[in-house]
């Protein structure tokens, strides 16, 4: 056996992941070998779900660009004493992670200049100044690198260096399909690291994932009545035994039949015989028929709904919008299989998320849960390369932890404030005019709103 050199730390480094959203850069970096003791995000549902999947993690539901150093560094404490009782906090952080509102600079929106969510980026560079830590990753769309924004980006980035800070990722993105995710999502990571030395790029993974592989062991929801009115169900012997089969080893570890490779995060305590994030939807004759005569990888022509491919990665997932900006449901993609837009669980193999991450338990609410968040894979690889900077080499854990009471995972909004402590004068406004009716191929049932 080898032994670690006086340089490399077997414990395992803290953070903090700013506009935490569900939690998918708090996975990636847990799964990595971080303790993420503390997470902000300012809209209590998705505050709520976090808290679920990280119950010792300290949830902070508040407006990111109204916190001081030390309100995220008295969460941090906080956190560090419930992971680790009895252990003096050491009151610095090994990294500050996060992805800001992307919507201002992404391609799926108008990419305004003047968009006010464009001004959390500076808010995140703000956070790092003040409080800084020995390294960050800033993860966002590709958008941002574009010409247009030149300004506030170099802004930024001068900003960070000046603060002592060498950085790393800022010419050009990322694709997660180069990361094992099966799904073409282009995002631009940018870590960052005390000194001259800027951290490695993150490693990428060999070979590629198809959207088959990725579904692999997920039984068809039309087969259980249960899941037209709630979002989880016991699976039949059969399905069971169906799962247990799976032969994509994308799927299998997903599915907690193999262990995730270099995997350190703590082990979650869940019952895989239990289908969940799989409430239907349903469809209109007409919607179904359309969906039928649409071939694999192409446009249907009324929704403008895409049919996902067999043998080939995904496009990339969108989000929708929230209440701030008028309540947009999400255009999910057609199953390749099936004549029916995707379930959440679906979407979260799409986006390398594992089978015992749960998501609010409405469609609409799920499904922006994971088009909003950082694939937990391409998260993973930035803080491994972190990790490298930091001198540390955390050891696995072993003793499971269990879930958070799954009443946080259906609140709603005003709910949700309450339970998570928001504070309502930071809360997401929302925006007075008329949503966008949704199209018959994504319209909710009464069962599904919320």
């Amino acid at each position: 056996m080898s032994i670690p050199s006086a340089s490399v730390r077997l414990t395992r480094p803290v953070a903090v992941d700013l506009f935490a959203g569900a939690g998918g850069m708090s996975l990636g970096f847990e799964q990595a070998g971080f303790d993420v003791v503390a997470a902000v995000e300012y809209d209590p549902v998705h505050a709520a779900t976090h808290a679920f999947n990280f119950p010792q993690c300290e949830v902070l539901c508040r407006d990111a660009s109204k916190l001081s150093a030390a309100d995220v560094l008295g969460a941090a404490e906080r956190g560090f004493k419930r992971l680790h009782p009895g252990v003096p906090w050491p009151d610095q952080l090994d990294a500050l992670i996060g992805g800001p509102p992307c919507q201002g600079f992404s391609s799926g929106g108008k990419r305004e200049q003047d968009d006010e969510r464009n001004d959390l980026l500076l808010h995140f560079v703000r956070l790092v100044e003040e409080i800084k830590p020995q390294t960050f990753c800033l993860e966002n769309v590709a958008g941002l690198l574009e010409t247009k924004f030149d300004a506030i980006r170099e802004k930024a980035f001068r900003r960070l260096r000046a603060a002592g800070y060498a950085l790393s990722g800022t010419d050009k993105p990322l694709n997660s399909l180069n990361f094992g995710v099966p799904q073409s999502r282009r995002r631009v990571i940018v870590l960052g690291a005390l000194g001259e030395t800027a951290p490695a790029r993150p490693a990428q993974s060999d070979g590629q994932v198809s959207v088959e592989e990725a579904f692999e062991g997920l039984p068809s929801p039309s087969a259980y009545v249960q899941l037209l009115t709630s979002d989880e169900v016991e699976l039949r012997t059969a399905d069971i035994a169906r799962r247990s089969s799976i032969k994509s080893a994308y799927a299998r570890t997903l599915a907690g039949i193999d262990p995730l490779p270099g995997d350190k995060s703590r082990p979650r305590l869940w019952d895989p015989s239990y289908l969940t994030g799989s409430r239907r939807t349903t469809h209109t004759e007409e919607t179904v028929e359309r969906f039928a005569a649409t071939e694999l990888g192409a446009v249907e022509p009324k929704s403008r709904l895409y049919r996902l491919p067999l043998d080939g990665p995904s496009r990339t997932l969108r989000a929708g919008t929230g209440s701030e900006r008028g309540s947009h449901t999400s255009p999910r993609p057609i199953h390749p299989r099936e004549d029916r837009v995707v379930t959440v669980r679906e979407a979260a193999r799409l986006h390398g998320y594992p089978d015992w991450f749960r998501f609010h338990t409405t469609n609409w609410h799920g499904h922006r849960q994971v088009g909003n968040s950082v694939p937990p894979p391409l998260a993973r690889a930035a803080a491994r390369a972190l990790l490298a900077s930091l001198g540390h080499a955390p050891v696995a854990l072993r003793a499971a932890s269990p879930l958070g009471e799954e009443t946080l995972l259906a609140l709603s909004r005003t709910t949700a404030q309450a339970v998570v402590d928001a504070l309502a004068e930071e809360l997401p406004a929302t925006r007075t005019r008329k949503p966008t009716v949704p199209t018959p191929a994504e319209k909710p049932t009464e069962a599904q709103a919320g």
